[in-house]
C-alpha cells in the first residue's frame, strides 16, 4: 500500500526479519552517526529522530513542525532522519542490531509489541505529562500500552468503513443506517449487494481495494471476523490462535466475503477507480479516499459503518506513532518533544496534511472533518465509542499478519476458508512454541 495513508505494510515474518537485518546493518550504521542523546559545544541536547517517508505533505509538515519546536526553545536540537517506509522495520531491527537505534522513533504501531519485547523501547508513563496522555483518543492508548505500560502515543488514528453512493442505494430501496449502532447485519448486506447486482452492467457492485496488499487484509478484514465473535489469536492469554482464527465464527465471516468475491459482486479494482469512475456503489475502504471520493461524488457520498456479522459493526485501528528508545540518553528532552507533536495545533497541522483522524480529543474538536458535524465524524466515533479493535498485542504480531495475508490470498482465489484458517493457526502456533511464548523480559 502505498505511502502512510494505510496501515504500514507487514509482510514480514520473523524468520523473515532476520534475513533482512545484515542486508540493512551496514546502511543503519552509517545514516546513524548522530550521537544520541547527545550535547552540542553550546551546551545544547542534540535528539536523532527517525520518521518515516509517507507522503510529500508529511514529510513537509514534519519538518515545518521541527522548525516550529526550535523556534518555541533553545535548549534542544531535533536532527531529522526520514527512512523509506517499505524497509522501515527493516532498518529499525538493523539498527537495534547495531545498537545504533535513534533517540526518538516513529513506527507502525503493530510492530510496537515487538520492540518493547526485544527491549527497544521505554515507558513513557512517567516521562510524558498527564494532561498530554488525558487528551489522546482512547484508540491511541489502547494502541500504545502493551503488559500495562504506555510505550507509544500517536498524533493520528485511522478510519474504516464503507462509502456508498447514496442514490444507486436509493434506487434499489437501501435503508442507510445512521451510525455504528444501526449497522446493516451481513444478511442485509448480503441482499443488498444481489439488489445492486441485479440493476448492475457487470454485476460487480463492490470495492474491497484487492488492489491493495500486506497489511491492508489484516487492518480491513480481521474487524469482520471479531465482528462475527473470532480473533486473530486468543486474547486471554495471546499464547495460541487455535479454536479462534479457525473457529466457526472467523470460517463464517470470511466465508460470507469469499461469497462475494466468487459470485462476482466485487470488482478487482485493478485502477483503483473502481467507486470513483462509478463501477461500484459500495467501497470498502479508509480515510485516505475521502479527499477524492469526495470530489468525484461530491454530495451523493455517504459514509457508513462495516456490516455487522454478529456482534455489532467493528472497525480497524491503529497507525503511526512515537515512542522513545532506550539508547536515548536524554528521554525528558525526547518527551518534550513528543509533547510539542502533540499540541493541538500540531495534531491539526499533520492531520491536515494527510487527512487521518487527529489522535486527541481537542484535535478532532478542532478538525472540520471529523467533529460533530464534520463528514468524517463516523470514523472518530468509532474509535471513541468501543467498534474499534487493536490488532493483537504480542510480539508475534508480524507472523500472525503474515499468517492472515496468506489464508486471505487463499480465500479470495476460491481455496477452502476452513483449511485457509488452519494453515494460518498452525504457522502463528509454530512461532509462539518458537519463542517459547514470548515470556516477559
Amino acid at each position: 500500500m502505498p505511502e502512510s495513508r494505510q496501515p504500514g505494510n507487514h509482510h514480514a515474518g520473523l524468520a523473515t526479519m532476520k534475513s533482512i537485518l545484515m542486508v540493512w546493518s551496514m546502511a543503519v550504521v552509517a545514516l546513524a552517526g548522530c550521537n544520541s542523546g547527545g550535547s552540542t559545544s553550546s551546551g545544547q541536547i542534540t535528539l536523532d529522530v527517525w520518521f518515516h517517508s509517507g507522503r510529500q505533505s508529511e514529510r513537509d509538515t514534519i519538518r515545518q513542525q521541527v522548525e516550529r519546536f526550535h523556534a518555541s526553545q533553545d535548549e534542544i536540537v531535533v536532527e531529522l532522519n526520514m527512512i523509506p517506509e517499505g524497509t522501515y522495520n527493516g532498518q529499525v531491527q538493523a539498527a537495534a542490531l547495531a545498537g545504533d537505534l535513534p533517540d526518538v522513533l516513529e513506527f507502525d504501531g503493530p510492530f510496537l509489541y515487538n520492540y518493547v519485547w526485544q527491549g527497544y523501547l521505554r515507558p513513557l508513563d512517567n516521562l510524558v505529562a498527564p494532561k498530554v496522555i488525558e487528551d489522546l483518543l482512547p484508540s491511541i492508548v489502547e494502541q500504545g500500552t502493551f503488559r500495562g505500560d504506555l510505550y507509544s502515543v500517536g498524533t493520528f488514528d485511522s478510519g474504516l468503513g464503507l462509502y456508498g453512493r447514496r442514490s444507486m442505494l436509493q434506487q434499489v430501496g437501501a435503508r442507510i443506517p445512521s451510525g455504528p449502532d444501526d449497522a446493516w447485519t451481513v444478511e442485509e448486506f448480503d441482499q443488498l449487494l444481489k439488489a445492486l447486482a441485479a440493476v448492475d452492467d457487470d454485476g460487480a457492485v463492490l470495492d474491497l481495494k484487492l488492489n491493495y496488499d500486506g497489511e491492508w487484509f489484516t487492518y480491513a478484514f480481521s474487524p469482520a471476523i471479531q465482528s462475527a465473535g473470532g480473533d486473530l489469536i486468543n486474547r486471554q492469554d495471546y499464547q495460541s490462535a487455535a479454536g479462534i482464527l479457525n473457529g466457526q465464527a472467523s470460517v463464517q465471516a470470511l466465508t460470507s466475503i469469499q461469497s462475494w468475491i466468487v459470485d462476482g459482486q466485487v470488482d478487482p479494482d485493478v485502477d483503483d477507480a473502481a467507486f470513483t469512475q462509478g463501477r461500484v456503489a459500495l467501497s470498502w475502504s479508509g480515510h485516505w479516499d475521502y479527499p477524492r471520493y469526495s470530489e468525484a461524488i461530491g454530495d451523493d457520498l455517504v459514509i457508513l459503518p462495516l456490516p455487522d456479522f454478529g456482534q455489532g459493526t467493528l472497525t480497524g485501528q491503529g497507525s503511526w506513532c512515537w515512542g522513545v528508545t532506550n539508547k536515548c540518553e536524554q528521554p525528558e528532552a525526547a518527551a518534550r518533544f513528543v509533547e510539542f507533536l502533540l499540541q493541538t495545533d500540531e495534531v491539526l497541522a499533520m492531520t491536515g496534511a494527510n487527512g487521518a483522524v487527529p489522535g486527541t480529543t481537542s484535535g478532532v474538536a478542532g478538525s472540520p472533518l471529523y467533529r460533530t458535524d464534520g463528514p468524517l465524524h463516523l470514523f472518530a466515533k468509532q474509535l471513541t465509542a468501543g467498534h474499534s479493535v487493536p490488532r493483537p498485542r504480542t510480539p508475534a504480531y508480524p507472523v500472525i499478519t503474515s499468517a492472515f495475508q496468506e489464508a486471505f490470498a487463499d480465500i479470495r482465489n476460491g481455496g477452502s476458508v476452513q483449511h485457509a484458517l488452519d494453515k494460518a493457526v498452525a504457522t502463528i502456533d509454530e512461532d509462539i512454541r518458537d519463542n517459547e511464548g514470548y515470556p516477559q523480559r
